[in-house]
């Protein structure tokens, strides 16, 4: 296999060429580089490119391999890394001007689990600012560059999806690892709230946050995670759970497992051309094995106002250091700064009912799940929009486009279960995703869906075509219509 070819295999086989030494890190490294060269000029999922530090690493992981110093599946692996995880010698900003000097002291516990389990770190990738708003800086759909690849962790998902890395770790506080795997064909992980340490990744909604990856298939979710999961005291919600092999039941298949369809908010006000390709997407797990069922959550479309109080409060508090310097202040965008200055307006009566619904909201997911292994729903009601929207409309309704790209992917936030987008499908050439929900730290068992409908279809086997040479730019515009 030519060294071109490399950066589209799955994480997996890049592993058991590595450890086999039928390809080295260094040839991987490099393939993956020039595909940033190649490419990024068009799709802007990089914030930054550490060449000189990759191929230094990637030579290191090449002599300890050559030693017998093998460390397992991550080590040689090209990745990258959302620019709000701290690393120590790479500016992490937060996708802000508002820390454009920082500089980290120290790693985040996710970086130092993956470095010391071998991969090598291309660069960071490109986020919103602050993990805050839709208009974000100029990162592209690899499918459709004229298009929106997602939103705070759209970098993330777009390197991986456009062949740059192997594996890019994102954030999630209302589906910002889930809403870019679903709107570029890729996988992306949601692990149980407290299951993937959070320290050193800088906040956004304390109790919302979740750190995770995103890959190519779903083995490769499992191998990401199998590293970066466990207890861990710098992070005060860590969860002190095993992590265990996630891995061991991941061939088992599904026959006889039952899969959940909520009745309720999923099926409201969806793209007639996504609702098909997911309804397919149910019927093949039934093929491979699965009974499907419906299940009922009476209050999950009421709950989006608990998230958003509970979000704008919990960002503005953190923020609020930044946003009382004036010089501060100034360098966040408008967009951001209003969003902001409106949390500063949530009452505290407001917030607690807001924690109050989100109680009834995991007493009646978790009611649901008594007769079912697993749920499976849409990632979003839409594909991905083009940048210039700040509005689309659904089912004849006006949406401001984060409303509507979060409404399938924040209840799981909410409720800190375990949520994994795979590809399904595609709609006008755009891919659509499936989103499969789990038992508290059940990962092991949405994990096992994933990979059985992996084995039941090629939808992930399939990437974008490399943009045109000379493929027009255009920036964001500036503010939206909130």
């Amino acid at each position: 296999m030519s060294a071109a070819e490399w950066p589209w295999r799955s994480l997996a086989d890049a592993a058991s060429a590595v450890e086999s030494r039928a390809v080295s890190p260094v040839e991987l490294t490099q393939a993956c580089l020039d595909r940033i060269a190649k490419v990024d000029r068009a799709v802007h999922a990089f914030v930054s490119v550490d060449a000189k530090g990759a191929l230094e690493a990637a030579r290191a992981a090449e002599r300890d391999i050559s030693a017998g110093r093998y460390r397992g599946p991550l080590h040689g692996i090209p990745i990258g890394i959302k620019d709000n995880y701290d690393t120590v010698g790479v500016p992490t900003r937060n996708g802000s001007q508002v820390f454009i000097d920082r500089m980290p002291a120290s790693d985040s516990t996710a970086w130092v689990l993956l470095r010391d389990a071998g991969a090598v770190l291309l660069g960071k990738t490109v986020m919103s600012e602050a993990a805050w708003g839709v208009d974000f800086p100029p990162v592209r759909n690899p499918w459709d560059v004229r298009r929106n690849p997602g939103l705070s962790s759209g970098g993330s998902g777009a390197a991986v999806a456009a062949g740059m890395c192997f594996m890019a770790m994102g954030s999630d506080t209302g589906g910002s690892i889930r809403i870019p795997a679903g709107l570029s064909g890729v996988v992306g992980l949601k692990a149980t709230y407290g299951r993937v340490s959070k320290a050193g990744v800088m906040p956004h909604t304390w109790s919302l946050d979740h750190a995770g990856p995103l890959t190519r298939r779903v083995e490769d979710a499992a191998l990401a995670l199998r590293v970066i999961a466990g207890y861990d005291p710098r992070d005060p919600v860590s969860a002190d759970m095993p992590a265990g092999d996630y891995l061991a039941s991941l061939k088992k298949g599904i026959r006889g497992l039952r899969v959940g369809v909520p009745r309720e908010h999923f099926w409201d006000r969806i793209e007639s051309r996504v609702e098909p390709v997911v309804r397919q997407a149910l019927h093949d797990l039934e093929g491979a094995g699965a009974r499907v069922k419906e299940v009922s959550i009476p209050h999950m479309a009421g709950a989006l106002g608990a998230i958003l109080v509970t979000e704008m409060a919990s960002v503005t508090a953190w923020h609020d250091t930044y946003l009382r310097q004036p010089d501060r202040r100034a360098r966040y965008t408008p967009e951001v700064r209003a969003l902001m200055d409106a949390g500063k307006f949530i009452f505290a009566t407001d917030f607690l009912k807001a924690q109050r619904l989100r109680r009834v909201l995991i007493d009646e997911v978790r009611a649901a799940f008594a007769g079912v292994d697993v749920l499976a729903t849409p990632t979003l009601p839409l594909c991905g929009w083009e940048v210039s929207q700040s509005h689309v409309e659904i089912a004849g309704q006006p949406e401001h486009v984060l409303h509507a790209c979060w409404r399938y992917t924040y209840p799981w936030n909410l409720t800190g279960l375990p949520a994994l987008s795979v590809p399904c499908g595609f709609a006008d050439g755009l891919p659509v995703g499936l989103q499969l929900v789990g038992k508290p730290f059940d990962e092991a068992t949405i994990l096992r869906v994933g990979e059985a409908y992996q084995q039941a279809t090629r939808w992930h086997e399939q990437h974008p075509a490399d943009p045109a040479p000379g493929t027009p730019y255009n920036s964001p515009r500036q503010g939206l219509d909130l």
